[in-house]
């Protein structure tokens, strides 16, 4: 029987599909288990010509109902940090390195609360992010939270040491240059949060954010 070590989305990746073609293949994946609890499979939404792309961790439980990611109240926080950033949140393409709701439920069932993608279940799903930077070059990748920058920069990745500096994007497996990566904390960090320490968190999240604004504002000049 195949063991995790075993996940991959890749065999489910259709080669030179736009991205609404990598959308409705993603809808079939059965890469890695995942699948099988959540409701559907939550890709990225945005424009092909977004110059900058927001990768988070997983969709949560409102973003799995309604099949959009960052659609709950971590999205809110999002959108307000990026305008206050100054990038506008329309003309951000946003997506999360694992595309399936991992879960458990608590309250007899009831409650689905959130649970992080292993490493392995990480890596099965990054063929799919592979692919959206590939057709959209992003001027800029922000990394919102731990799993997505592990996901693009490998397992030693740690958010609280490398946040708000201009990183490096390795290549992907095909070559493709990498480009530019910030990252930060998830906004769902903010959220959790006590209320002590939300202000500053939040006020973090923007001034990461503000440095993956200029770089935008530098290449357009």
């Amino acid at each position: 029987m195949p063991g995790p070590e075993d996940y991959d989305a890749g065999p489910f990746v259709p080669v030179g599909a736009d991205l609404q073609g990598l959308r409705d293949a993603a809808a079939g994946c059965r890469g890695c288990p995942l699948f099988r609890e959540a409701t559907r499979t939550v890709f990225g939404s945005g424009e092909a010509s977004a110059r900058v792309v927001l990768v988070g961790e997983q969709p949560g439980d409102q973003e799995d109902r309604k099949g959009e990611p960052f659609v709950g109240p971590a999205g809110g926080v999002l959108t307000r940090a990026l305008a206050e950033a100054g990038i506008d949140p329309a003309e951000a393409y946003v997506t999360n390195a694992v595309k399936h709701f991992k879960f458990e439920r608590q309250e007899r069932g009831k409650r689905r609360i959130h649970k992080a993608p292993t490493l392995h279940e990480i890596s099965a799903c990054r063929p799919w992010l592979a692919s959206e930077l590939r057709l959209i070059g992003p001027e800029v990748v922000v990394a919102l939270g731990a799993t997505a920058g592990k996901s693009l920069l490998g397992s030693s990745f740690r958010v609280t040491q490398q946040r708000g500096v201009p990183l490096v994007l390795p290549p992907d497996g095909d070559g493709e240059a990498g480009g530019t990566l910030v990252a930060t904390i998830h906004p769902s960090a903010v959220l959790r949060a006590d209320a002590a320490a939300r202000a500053g968190a939040y006020a973090g999240l923007i001034a990461d954010l503000g440095v993956a604004a200029r770089l935008l504002d530098d290449g357009s000049r």
